[in-house]
């Protein structure tokens, strides 16, 4: 893909976590990129530098540089842009755990809300009068709320978040805009739905049901299990932002779907067929470690992506289908026991 934009030092922030840190490892790997990542995380329980040890050996020192610091700290951050001549920032930095958001909102208020707002500031400062500059900005399809049984989440349909984490990623997201309209600060914008794939801290719902299954403990499906959610493997949803940042138009924004909708209940019988077909053990004895626990409190019904604009004006496609990008997951958690040990060991 040919570059629209001459990117050279981009600012990731919370690229130790999962899906910043294979960001980092797809550009690197996968793009005609030679310039810098500089990258921030602050290393909360889900933040993992262990997870770009492989990128930090071939890459250290001169094209991938790692700071253990907060977005919160604007000095820190005004440093940053200085010393390393930002000229992109791609910001996944964010606290995503709907259910830790219910019990403790306060941090995602802070790291959500007031993180993005102080990497915008440093951005407007420095960027004042350069060209060439942008600032991107990662966020969920969890703040358009909840969907019925028909119909999609377009890059026009309403707000309207319903716990914690969606209302403060709305609000990072109106800052964003904000700016833009405000001062001029070149953005793009991206949706999400839900990621899975390599290095997710162990607490999300297919490495919960994954290390359940292998360690044979039950498996917690919320409700009725019949909560609808759109999957996409985190490999696809990096080639979407990649698309976006060297293509995307300033001030728009773009979903990114995996146009995958699965029942948990049914995504999490698929699983231990999958796990039954691993181990030789037969697919009923994984079915009876489901365990259906008390519903999430807010617990939004369905998401559903559409994602007809980035592929109509942009070009972009999902590469992965669900059936290999599951076998894919499954087969590096399986493989990564270390890995999970000292993750979960930083669990709070």
């Amino acid at each position: 893909m040919e570059n629209m934009r001459k990117l050279e030092n981009i600012l990731v922030t919370g690229g130790a976590g999962f899906i910043g840190s294979n960001f980092i490892r797809y550009v690197f790997n996968n793009t005609q990129f030679e310039g810098r990542i500089i990258n921030i995380d602050k290393l909360t329980y889900a933040g993992n530098r262990e997870s770009l040890s492989d990128i930090e050996s071939k890459f250290g020192s001169k094209r991938y540089f790692f700071i253990h610091g907060d977005i919160c700290d604007i000095t820190l951050l005004d440093n940053i842009f200085l010393d390393y001549n930002i000229d992109t920032v791609v910001h996944f930095a964010a606290e995503s755990h709907v259910d830790r958001s219910i019990h403790g909102p306060a941090e995602f208020m802070n790291t959500n809300i007031m993180g993005t707002f102080n990497l915008l500031e440093s951005a407007r400062k420095f960027w004042e009068g350069k060209d060439g500059v942008l600032f991107h900005h990662i966020s969920t399809d969890e703040v358009y709320g909840s969907l019925g049984p028909a119909g999609y989440f377009t890059e026009n349909t309403p707000y309207d978040p319903r716990s914690p984490y969606s209302a403060s990623k709305a609000s990072s997201d109106h800052i964003v805009m904000a700016y833009h309209h405000t001062y001029s600060l070149p953005v793009t914008l991206t949706n999400c739905s839900n990621n899975y794939g390599p290095y997710q801290f162990p607490e999300k719902f297919i490495p919960v049901m994954i290390l359940g299954l292998k360690e044979e403990k039950p498996c917690p499906v919320y409700g009725d299990g019949k909560n609808i959610r759109d999957w996409l493997y985190v490999d696809d949803h990096n080639s979407a932002v990649w698309t976006v940042i060297n293509k995307g138009a300033t001030g728009e924004t773009y979903n990114i779907g995996g146009e995958n909708e699965w029942e948990n209940i049914k995504l999490a019988v698929t699983l231990c067929e999958k796990m039954a077909g691993i181990s030789g053990k037969d697919k009923d004895y994984y079915k009876r470690l489901i365990t259906y626990v008390k519903d999430r409190l807010g617990h939004d019904r369905r998401y559903a992506i559409d994602c007809s604009k980035i592929k109509n004006e942009l070009g972009w496609r999902q590469s992965f289908d669900f059936d290999r990008g599951l076998d894919m997951t499954i087969n590096w958690y399986l493989s990564n026991t270390e890995w999970i040990n000292r993750a979960r060991a930083r669990q709070l």
